[in-house]
């Protein structure tokens, strides 16, 4: 299925609603597909011709683009006022990082940028770090996409020119040589123009449950990466709930487990507040599904404590919940604000209609497990204080690769395997067969992302420049380190 988008000549272009495959009772019409006129597959061959896929390496700042300092200070707005230092040191640390704090500001560029029109359930923010492990409801750690913050319905383009731009950024960070950065950018679209194609020739089911493992890994021939993914498997096994409490609670006198501060990244909240958190878990269990209920309810809560997260989430609000079973073993739930995705004012002008959500946790929630195989089980939604907040495992056997520490002969391999897995991620909601179709087999897309990669990559340098400079010069406070 395809998003009607704005006619822009060749900068960009959408299919026009007779050009939609229709649905019938829910279900694809009957269809011969195969190479014939008409099927997803020609229908994504043609429209190379209005969307020639070179001009994806295009780049042009927008005449009416904020500087740096002014689109961090508007996404500030709403946030925690006395978090908005770290979350600008944080950006301010390295180019990479200001990159992970601004999806907003990217999205304004793309804006204005090439699209063909065809739609998926994007990520929003599927820069190079927010991909890793996980573990599945037995245990098991599968590989994916695991940040949804700022996911939506909209152009396929937007999240690998931001993943291929991520990977340019952290391999300068790494000091990779700009052959080294190119080239990871090029063989992340490569990796997702080839899986693509795979998918579109599996079936249907086979393709929908595919590559979520360590499969993936001799799928994209990322041997070099096999001893950093073995050691980060290692650490994410021992990356749990339990071991999270054992180190951030005391035990109480009436033989509980609390919080103890650890400013400024964890702090407790006073007795109202955790009393408003503690409460919203209840309206939570009903958004999960029924068999989950029996197992939370052998867990009590015991305590609640705001916790600061990531990169561009910091500001936002976000709890941690202490539940202890009869054997006192924890579980840890992380109660994390939804804030409107970023992208959304950027959609309408290009076609891209995603339905009004009454509730930012809810569409975090089905975001997620549109786009990944396998979600966890705990996965909800709830309101404090008439706020939304998404719910869900903290500390689930998670675990990552720091993509600003690999190796140079690591860069191309973890290209490949995050290229691959945001391919299956959209394949989801896109058909496969379409994105097959226009992605081709050659490399003539992979060469475009890779130019605008290392063209936007020199955009965020300056950006981080000016935010830098901004804070040497006090026009905006930043708590480094931290």
């Amino acid at each position: 299925m395809t998003a009607v988008a704005r006619e822009q000549g060749v900068a960009g272009v959408g299919t026009e609603p007779e050009d939609r495959i229709p649905v019938v009772g829910g279900f694809a019409p009957r269809h011969s597909g195969g190479s014939r006129a008409g099927s997803p597959r020609e229908a994504g061959k043609a429209l190379r011709t209005r969307v020639p896929r070179a001009v994806h390496a295009r780049f042009e700042a927008p005449a009416d683009r904020p500087d740096a300092v002014r689109a961090v200070e508007e996404s500030n707005i709403g946030r925690v006022p006395e978090l908005a230092p770290i979350r600008v040191g944080r950006m301010a640390a390295n180019p990479f990082a200001f990159l992970r704090g601004s999806a907003g500001l990217m999205a304004h560029d793309l804006s204005g940028g090439p699209v063909t029109g065809i739609g998926a359930q994007i990520c929003g923010d599927a820069h190079a770090a927010n991909f890793g492990l996980y573990g599945d409801a037995r245990g098991r750690l599968v590989i994916d996409l695991n940040d949804f913050d700022e996911t939506v319905f909209g152009p396929w383009e937007w999240d690998l020119k931001r993943l291929a731009t991520s990977l340019v950024l952290a391999g300068r960070v790494a000091g990779a040589d700009e052959d080294t950065c190119r080239a990871a950018a090029h063989d992340a679209a490569g990796a997702y123009r080839r899986t693509m194609r795979l998918l579109a020739k599996l079936p249907a089911l086979d393709a929908w449950n595919a590559i979520a493992d360590e499969e993936l890994v001799s799928h994209t021939d990322a041997r070099d990466l096999l001893g950093t993914l073995e050691r980060v498997s290692e650490k994410a096994r021992n990356n749990t709930s339990a071991r999270f409490a054992a180190k951030s609670t005391v035990l109480t006198a009436d033989g509980g487990r609390a919080f103890v501060d650890a400013l400024p990244v964890l702090r407790r909240v006073g007795d109202g507040e955790a009393a408003a958190v503690a409460a919203a878990l209840g309206p939570y269990l009903e958004t999960l599904q029924g068999d989950r209920i029996p197992l939370l309810a052998r867990y009590a809560i015991h305590d609640v404590a705001f916790r600061v997260v990531g990169t561009g989430s910091v500001g936002t609000r976000s709890y941690v919940v202490l539940l202890l079973d009869h054997r006192g073993e924890a579980l840890v739930l992380q109660v994390k604000e939804a804030r409107p995705s970023v992208l959304l004012p950027h959609l309408p002008g290009l076609g891209f209609v995603s339905p009004v959500e009454e509730h930012e946790g809810r569409r975090v929630v089905a975001g997620q497990k549109r786009m990944q195989v396998v979600s966890d089980i705990l996965l909800g939604w709830t309101t404090v204080e008439g706020r939304p907040f998404q719910v869900r495992q903290f500390r689930n056997r998670k675990g990552s690769v720091d993509p600003a520490a690999l190796s140079a002969d690591q860069f191309d391999d973890y290209g490949r395997m995050t290229g691959a897995l945001l391919a299956r991620a959209h394949a989801h909601s896109a058909d496969p067969r379409l994105l097959a179709g226009y992605c081709g087999k050659g490399d003539e897309l992979d060469e475009a992302m890779a130019g605008f990669a290392v063209a936007y990559a020199d955009r965020s340098e300056a950006d981080h420049a000016v935010l830098v400079a901004a804070v040497r010069s006090g026009r905006i406070a930043a708590e480094a380190g931290v």
